[in-house]
This record gives C-alpha cells, structure tokens and sequence, in this order.
C-alpha cells in the first residue's frame, strides 16, 4: 500500500464524516425544533430552532468536506488543474458557508466580535434547548 492510497481513505474519511455531521445534524434540528414544540413555544420559535440547528450542522459538514478536498489535492500528483479545482471548490463552499452565517445569525461574519464554526453554533443550539427544558422544568414544579 502506498502513501496515496493512505492519504486517499483519509479523504475519503473525512468525506463521510462531513456527510455525517450533516445527517447527525438533520437529526439534532428536527430533535429540538419537536422539543421547542413540546415546551408550548411557537410554530415560529421552533422553526427557528430548526433552521439554525441545520444550517449550523450544514456549515460543520462544509468545514470538513473543504479539509477532505484539501487532503485529496495536496497528496495528489499536484498540477495547474487540480489546484484550479480546489480553489473552486473551496470558493463555492466558503461562499456557501458564509450565505449561512448571515441567513443564521444576520450578520456578516467579520462584523461578528467572535469567530465561531458550524460545530460551536450546533453546541450553542442543544445548550439553549437543555437550559429552555431546565426552566420549562422548573416552571412546571411552581
């Protein structure tokens, strides 16, 4: 087995686990958007929920796709052509990732006074979720 082939499973690696943190992902939205449902908020607060859970997963799923792509091309036979093919792909998927900070948080990135990736906004979503069924908790017990 060679270096290449190596390098090419760990692509491929990252690959599934970029897709995987996608699907995880799709799961966790629609998990705390019925959550948010349950606790009586609004069709509006829950769709919410869901749509920065998912578009927090889906930026974490980008970050990993683009470190696959970059290890695929840097342990490539390297030449004019690849490079221009990484270049564009990473371009598309930053554009991309930044469409959905702004749609997420209604900001443009460099305004933000923190810089934080797809995986700590998904972590900020199940906290919030936690914390609103700790108050919904203690609210009931009153």
């Amino acid at each position: 087995m060679q270096i290449e082939d190596v390098f090419t499973a760990v692509a491929i690696g990252f690959e599934a686990l970029g897709a995987g943190a996608i699907v995880a992902g799709f799961a966790i939205a629609v998990v705390l958007g019925v959550r948010s449902l349950r606790r009586g908020e609004s069709g509006r607060k829950a769709f919410a929920v869901v749509r920065n859970a998912l578009g927090s997963a889906i930026l974490l799923g980008l970050e990993i796709l683009v470190a696959a792509d970059l290890i695929r091309t840097i342990t490539s036979k390297p030449s004019i052509e690849s490079a221009l093919v990484l270049g564009l792909i990473v371009l598309i998927r930053t554009v991309l990732s930044i469409s959905i900070q702004i749609e997420i948080e209604g900001v443009v990135p460099w305004r933000r006074a923190l810089l934080r990736s797809g995986g700590s906004m998904l972590a900020d979503a199940i906290d919030r979720d936690r914390q609103a069924s700790g108050q919904h908790t203690e609210d009931s017990s009153k």
